[in-house]
């Protein structure tokens, strides 16, 4: 079916759009009516609803919310009601672990002052206080394609916005348009078939999350990433428990890393005790790793049976279970932030702190500086242009105060694995907090997460245990508990640019890494009629976006499915 044969679309017209409905796309949309009621604002999220989509620990920072609403511990309908009691950090081997003294992390590594608690429950909270300032909350709409005016001469008001021509010459963001409903999965038009609608805008926020669709369209499209490093992301992966009230203690924050990772991979996990005899147990792992036989769902299972993590799962129940990307580039990885019509904020900015392993605080803050900056902008009678004073006040913000302490963490990580680069980085931080310099500088990244694996020919196989079913499970049973769904006549919004190529390296050079990097269980090689061929069960797919960073050919693309479509993640 061509395009020139749908309808025309509905459009709508607001001040500001907002893609995702994330911390920094709802804290965007609140500091905007805030700022002036009288604003249109509104807010697209892909989800079915508010916080359908969001997986995070999470030990939040208030240092955001507190910037935000100065009183929220007020609010008897606050989400965060368990503050930290109990901060460890772990160093694990195969059947012990090493708890390291508190007095020899750098203090940022510090959780107490945060909260423990759900950051979907924080979403949906914040949605409330966002609609009832006047914001307009579209769930279920996925934000599919970027409106742009294709005007090519730099005017004044562009210039005096910082506006080069060469930008100007790729167009004007001027709104978005939600996707299509009811493209069968042949590509035509099926009788539930509803066009999607143009919501147009004087300035577009995006704050799609790690690896957004759109968010990698305009960075590719402006040139956003040239003069940065190569954007780093790990693979997060949580399961959400009730345990027994003995076995339960509110406001523990145990990190740790090591085991079963070895040496050459980077990552680490938590177990965080939360309100209501509810534990969430995760596991991150960094999408630099080398050996196509790694899984990082499989290794989230060995971790669960550590004695550490066994003692406190057992007897209990897990209720849900979900994975996603991160940025993990930091500092020297963000992109330009700004273009001409809009901005990117939060993770689809990368403003993760790894060694942290938080984000929200800063996707906040981010969300408040570019509203901030946008405000302005329209009380000045300005639209379209570039929101320079955005890009030029993050680094110099809180923001960038809290990236810039931890910036070589990563990179000595990676350079020298988990034992010297820990060491390393944990001295930096420390060299950075008391004297502001590092002796290394400001370390680069090189090669981006997809360059990295061997091929299997060089790669060691990894025999991973059978589920007990007790703490550790299979990847199906996962899924379900994801509450995952997708209409199955539609298009498959996984995209392979080239089969031919798949068949040639992913499987035959890297013996079919997707299997295995894909925590949904989406991929799979099987036989059929003497030859291998690749099947994508997109049903399963939870939008973590990993086969979008990890492909060794950059070879899929994903975009997204029809709104409301994917995981629906309770308390998560």
């Amino acid at each position: 079916m061509d395009a020139a044969d749908l309808p025309d679309r509905e459009a709508m017209e607001f001040d500001v759009v907002i893609v995702g409905a994330g911390p920094a796309g709802l804290a965007a949309a609140i500091r905007l009516k805030q700022i002036n009621a009288d604003l249109s604002v509104v807010v697209v999220e892909k989800g079915s609803e508010v916080g359908a989509h969001i997986l995070s620990g999470a030990v939040i920072d208030p240092i955001g919310l507190d910037r935000l609403f100065p009183d929220w511990r007020e609010d008897s309908d606050a989400p965060l009601k368990t503050p930290v009691t109990d901060d460890r950090f772990y160093l694990l081997g195969p059947a012990g672990a090493l708890r390291l003294p508190n007095a020899l992390m750098p203090p940022l590594m510090s959780n107490h002052g945060a909260y423990v608690g759900s950051l979907g429950n924080v979403c949906r909270w914040l949605a409330a206080k966002a609609e009832a300032l006047g914001v307009e909350i579209y769930p279920g709409f996925a934000a599919a394609e970027l409106l742009v005016d294709e005007a090519s001469e730099v005017d004044s008001q562009a210039d005096e916005a910082g506006e080069s021509a060469g930008a100007t010459k790729a167009g004007r963001i001027v709104g978005i348009a939600t996707g299509d409903m009811g493209i069968g999965r042949d590509g035509e038009i099926t009788d539930r078939f509803t066009r999607g609608m143009e919501l147009r805008a004087k300035y577009t926020l995006f704050a799609e999350g790690a690896r957004g669709q759109l968010s990698k369209q305009l960075i590719a499209r402006y040139g956003l990433g040239e003069g940065r490093e190569p954007q780093k992301f790990g693979l997060g992966l949580k399961e959400l428990w009730t345990v027994p009230p003995e076995k339960h203690r509110p406001g523990l924050v145990q990190h740790s890393f090591g085991w079963p990772l070895d040496n050459a991979t980077g990552g680490g996990s938590f177990l965080y005790h939360m309100e209501d005899n509810q534990v969430m147990v995760g596991f991150v792992v960094h999408l630099n790793y080398a050996n196509p036989y790694l899984s990082p769902f499989e290794e989230f299972q060995r971790f669960k049976t550590h004695p550490l993590v066994r003692e406190t799962l057992t007897g209990g129940k897990r209720i849900s279970y979900g994975a996603r990307a991160i940025t993990e580039g930091g500092w020297q990885s963000v992109p330009k932030l700004v273009f001409p019509g809009g901005a990117l904020i939060g993770c689809s900015a990368g403003f993760i702190n790894v060694p942290r392993i938080k984000g929200s605080h800063n996707a906040v803050l981010s969300g408040i500086l570019a509203a901030e900056e946008t405000a302005a902008a329209l009380a000045a009678g300005r639209e379209h242009d570039v929101l320079a004073g955005y890009e030029a006040a993050w680094r110099g913000s809180d923001i960038g105060r809290d990236l810039w302490k931890v910036r070589n963490v990563k990179p000595l990580w990676s350079k020298l694995g988990t034992y010297a680069g820990i060491a390393l980085g944990g001295l930096d931080m420390w060299l950075n907090t008391a004297l502001g310099v590092s002796p290394f500088g400001t370390l680069k990244h090189g090669k981006g997460d997809h360059e990295t694996l061997k091929p299997a020919a060089q790669s060691r196989r990894i025999d991973y245990p059978r589920p007990d079913n007790i703490v550790s499970f299979d990847r199906l049973s996962s899924v379900f508990l994801s509450n995952t769904n997708h209409e199955e006549d539609q298009p498959v919004h996984l995209k392979v640019a080239d089969m031919a190529l798949q068949k040639a390296s992913e499987h035959d050079v890297y013996a079919g890494p997707s299997y295995r990097y894909c925590p949904a269980g989406v991929y799979e090689w099987v036989e059929k009629d003497g030859e291998a061929v690749y099947v994508i069960n997109a049903q399963n797919c939870v939008h973590c976006k990993t086969c979008d960073i990890k492909d060794p050919n950059q070879n899929i693309t994903w975009v997204a499915p029809e709104g409301g479509g994917g995981p629906n993640y309770p308390n998560m």
